[in-house]
C-alpha cells in the first residue's frame, strides 16, 4: 500500500539495472523498484525472464510525491534515458523483455503517456518514430535481492561504466534541476 501522498508509475526501458539507477536519483522519487511485469506466469525468476518466453519485461515500480515530480516529468526523463525508436531493444539487449512499454495505473497517466508520444512523434524528436507501448498495469513482481540497487553496489563493473553511466551523465546534464 502506498502513503496517501504518493502515485506509482511502472516503466520499461530495458535494462532495469539503467532504469532503476536513473529514477533513483529524481527529487520527489521515494522509491524505485525493479521488476517483471507484462507476462503471463505467476512470480517470474530472473532466469525465466531472459529467456523472453514469459512475456514480461524489466521494469521498474516507481513510487513518488506529486507535489515534488509529475508523472510528465517522470516520462520526460524516461525518454531521455532510453531509445524508445527500437522494438524489443536497448543497445546490445535484445528481446521482449527489453522492450519500451508505459503501464499506466490510471485513466489520467493513459491520456499523459499517450499525449507525450505524440508530441514526441509530431516534433520527430528521435528521428524514428516512438515504439514505446502505453499498457494497463498488469501484476508486478519484484526482482530478485541481487538486482535490487544494482549501480549503486556495481559501479566499477564494466556494465555499468559502459552502459549506465552515459545515462547518468544525460540525467546529470539536462535535469540537474530534478536531481537529489
Amino acid at each position: 500500500m502506498i502513503e496517501s501522498n504518493s502515485e506509482l508509475a511502472v516503466l520499461a526501458g530495458g535494462c532495469f539495472w539503467c532504469t532503476e539507477a536513473v529514477f533513483q536519483r529524481l527529487r520527489g522519487v521515494k522509491e524505485v523498484i525493479p521488476g517483471y511485469t507484462g507476462g503471463t506466469i505467476k512470480n517470474p525468476a530472473y532466469r525465466e525472464i531472459i529467456s523472453g518466453r514469459t512475456g514480461h519485461t524489466e521494469s521498474i515500480k516507481i513510487t513518488f510525491d506529486p507535489s515534488e515530480i509529475q508523472f510528465k516529468s517522470l516520462l520526460e526523463v524516461f525518454f531521455a534515458t532510453h531509445d524508445p525508436t527500437t522494438l524489443n531493444r536497448q543497445a546490445n539487449d535484445v528481446g521482449t523483455q527489453y522492450r519500451s512499454e508505459i503501464f499506466y495505473q490510471n485513466e489520467d497517466q493513459k491520456t499523459i503517456a499517450e499525449q507525450f508520444i505524440k508530441e514526441l512523434n509530431q516534433n520527430n524528436v528521435f528521428g524514428s518514430p516512438v515504439v514505446t507501448a502505453v499498457t494497463e498495469a498488469k501484476p508486478f513482481y519484484n526482482a530478485e535481492e541481487e538486482h535490487i540497487n544494482y549501480y549503486n553496489d556495481h559501479r566499477m563493473q564494466g556494465y555499468c561504466q559502459v552502459i549506465i553511466d552515459p545515462k547518468i551523465r544525460t540525467l546529470e546534464k539536462y535535469y540537474s534541476d530534478k536531481l537529489l
